[in-house]
């Protein structure tokens, strides 16, 4: 099967202020009809690029050529190293007090909901406390590997970011097992956008956890986060104790 790559021109600015301008950089492709938002997505997953708000394309051209291994492309078979069995405790439940920490399950029944959905899942932490943009878009995810992971929006506020619909059918096209926040919910506390991405999340089977804690206190990788709720039939979202293990130093 014949290797597709693309080369382009693209200027990116970030949430917490800057630009990066790049000329005819070069991307591995898993087709030749790959579209521009996904080449964006594979640029910042090729460097590694955090905070990313937005990335505009110019000159996009695709053609045949070997795979040269970009990092999240179709090539990179780079192992991911499992978390350490060991290491601290950390709580990231809210108490009572403060409103608590609850679990939105998909289908409004937990008892469809397997534990591996939400117990012992590698996490990655995604950090876009203090950015500029009340929107987490694809740009801000493009550098993690989600799939099989607990991922962790640190909004550092009960607004938080709202995550978009794109962005959210971004980590359930790409396998991620939960997605969690700081935020108060995925959608912001103005509404705007109704509930357009957990609704996304939670018709592809991926659930929730929302008012998080203590982020700040876990590492980008590495940490297993667990957030695993009592059987409850017909009963879609409870209060949960979430917690995460992170490896010793």
């Amino acid at each position: 099967m014949t290797d597709h790559r693309a080369s382009f021109d693209a200027r990116i600015t970030f949430g917490n202020g800057g630009d990066l301008a790049v000329h005819g950089f070069r991307v591995d492709l898993p087709g030749p009809d790959a579209a521009e938002d996904e080449i964006a997505a594979l640029f910042v997953a090729s460097l590694g690029l955090l905070m990313t708000d937005g990335v505009e394309l110019d000159n996009v051209e695709i053609f045949a050529e070997p795979h040269k291994g970009t990092r999240g492309g179709p090539s990179d078979r780079a192992a991911q190293a499992a978390p350490a069995a060991g290491g601290a405790l950390v709580e990231l439940a809210r108490p009572p007090a403060d409103g608590g920490t609850y679990l939105v399950a998909p289908g409004g029944d937990l008892t469809g909901l397997p534990l591996a959905r939400t117990a012992e899942l590698p996490a990655v932490v995604v950090r876009v406390a203090g950015a500029e943009a009340r929107e987490i878009g694809v740009g801000a995810l493009a550098a993690f590997d989600v799939r099989g992971r607990a991922v962790l929006l640190h909004t550092g506020a009960p607004g938080g970011g709202r995550l978009t619909p794109e962005a959210a059918s971004w980590l359930a096209g790409r396998g991620a097992s939960l997605v969690g926040t700081d935020a108060d919910g995925l959608d912001g506390l103005d509404g705007v956008g109704g509930s357009a991405a957990l609704d996304v999340l939670l018709a592809a089977g991926v659930p929730v956890v929302e008012r998080l804690a203590g982020l700040d206190r876990l590492p980008p990788t590495g940490a297993v986060f667990t957030a695993a709720p009592p059987l409850q039939e017909g009963v879609g979202r409870v209060p949960v104790r979430a917690f995460a293990r992170v490896p010793e130093a």
